[in-house]
């Protein structure tokens, strides 16, 4: 056995690589184990029984911490000893994959809503000036020559370094990742340097695994005070009160807003003209020191909160070589799957079912993300809005009644039903859900979602609007521990019968 620092071993991934595990149930002999602490803050410690198994199953080198260290007996490995084994796996991994500096920008994308959104407009503006990008997000990872559906919204630091690198190999212009704030906590972004931040909104989620508010906060700002301020452009929504807080711990960092306006930074300013079912009209006016210009945009995506989204986009790319007229290629973006993606329906004089509706898939699986989907709809000049909805099971139960009251509030018409019910019985996750809607106006019932879609179609009338929230671009549904194929897309195009 012989005790290494972390340089030395980055400098001999670097020159001659090496295999980094962190399971000990894929180390095989001659590999680096990493121990790492369990991934949620309530999980019990198993680190001695996997080290142990590591070198059971014949591991080189072990990276642990110095209270681990000391309580180990008989170690065959050798062993680089440091206070954080997350921090140090970042950093070995981009000593394995040399992504400590990248020829392209890598941008960031926290919040809870709208990370998904902000990253395709991303995408979607570089590829409208011919340049290729590679996006790590809640939908897919994809970069040219490689497309694969995504496990996690950001993956493990290890996939993230060898994806950067495959990104590399492929000629990327820029990559963009919606960095979660369980990711953040886990330090799976460590070892990376990022060119852009974006932060667009917090509320409720997550409480399960954070535990409060404010360490949900914590964790999402480390992407923006965790590496120096100077090096990389931001954007942070100043309507939003955490985003505030962010502003004032970032003195001189860009915002946005519809309503807030900041003199005392870069900051885009926008005003809302139209919001209407063809889409959204803005006029904004960005100011950089002794810089100043203004502009009107159109856009097919509806509601104030996708104005918000677009505004973080052209924000962030006001700062990193883009110009407003860049931003014609909005024109033609209509969305992202699940994302307010409409349906096509029959037309409203045709007497089928749901003709003349305005029907919409979303991801909304939060209060605040519910009530912002609602609202959108109803600026849109709907008639009627009937949201179709449930809560996920083995997840935040004190959530469940607040997602059935922003229903209640912004709904004429609520439908609620299974989302992913996993190991929890649908009809008590309706029965968490039902208090919260005791101020609704009409609710119905119905925990088998194919039939609760169904009974919304029936239920819509011409100029309504049917909102299908809580799945978006999900093909499956999780009942117990087995993923069912279910698409409310494809089910709502069978029942309308207009595939």
């Amino acid at each position: 056995m012989a005790i290494y620092t972390l340089a030395q071993l980055c400098d001999e991934l670097t020159r001659t690589g090496g295999r980094i595990r962190t399971d000990s149930r894929d180390v095989r002999p001659g590999d680096i184990f990493v121990v790492l602490p369990g991934a949620a803050p309530d999980q019990p410690d198993r680190s001695a029984e996997h080290a142990a198994d590591a070198l059971t199953r014949g591991a080189k080198t072990m990276v642990l911490t110095p209270s681990l260290a000391a309580d180990l007996s008989e170690v065959t490995a050798d062993l680089v000893v440091v206070d954080d084994t997350r921090l140090a796996l970042g950093d070995m991994a981009a000593a394995l994959h040399h992504t400590a500096s990248l020829p392209f920008p890598l941008i960031g994308v926290t919040g809870t809503n709208g990370k998904t959104t902000c990253a395709y407009l991303l995408e979607h503006l570089y590829r409208s000036t011919g340049r290729a990008v590679g996006v790590m997000g809640t939908v897919s990872y994809r970069w040219p020559g490689h497309d694969e559906p995504a496990p996690l919204t950001t993956p493990g630091c290890l996939a993230i370094h060898e994806n950067l690198a495959a990104m590399r190999a492929a000629g990327v212009a820029a990559a963009v990742m919606e960095v979660s704030s369980h990711a953040l906590d886990q330090r799976r972004v460590a070892g990376l340097s990022f060119a852009g931040a974006l932060f667009t909104n917090l509320t409720q989620d997550h409480l399960d695994y954070h535990g409060d508010m404010e360490r949900y906060f914590e964790a999402k700002r480390r992407l923006f005070l965790d590496t120096p301020e100077r090096d990389k452009a931001v954007a942070i929504n100043a309507d939003d009160a955490y985003g505030r807080r962010l502003l004032n711990d970032m003195p001189g960092a860009a915002g946005y807003g519809l309503t807030e306006r900041r003199a005392d930074r870069p900051f885009l300013a926008g005003e809302l003209l139209a919001d209407t079912p063809d889409g959204l009209r803005l006029r904004l006016a960005w100011r950089n020191g002794s810089e100043r210009v203004t502009w009107e945009l159109t856009s097919p995506l509806v509601g104030r909160h996708n104005a918000a989204n677009l505004m973080a986009v052209m924000t962030l790319a006001l700062q990193s070589g883009f110009t407003p007229g860049d931003f014609v290629c909005f024109h033609d973006f209509y969305g992202v799957s699940g994302r307010l993606e409409r349906i096509p329906a029959p037309s409203g004089d045709s007497g089928a079912r749901g003709a003349g509706v305005g029907i919409f898939v979303d991801y909304a699986h939060t209060p605040d993300a519910l009530v912002r989907a609602q609202e959108a709809l109803r600026d849109a000049g709907f008639a009627r809005v009937i949201t179709v909805f449930g809560c996920g099971g083995d997840r935040d139960r004190t959530k469940r009644p607040l997602m059935g009251k922003a229903v209640a509030d912004a709904s004429d018409v609520a439908v609620v039903t299974s989302d992913n019910p996993r190991t929890e019985n649908p009809e008590a996750i309706i029965d968490d859900i039902m208090p919260g809607l005791a101020d609704a106006a009409e609710v119905h019932r119905e925990s088998d979602r194919r039939k609760a879609l169904a009974l919304a179609l029936e239920l819509a009338r011409p100029g309504d609007a049917l909102l299908v929230a809580g799945k978006g671009h999900e093909p499956y549904q999780i009942i117990g521990t087995v993923k069912h194929p279910f698409s409310d897309q494809g089910i709502l195009k069978e029942l309308l019968s207009c595939e």
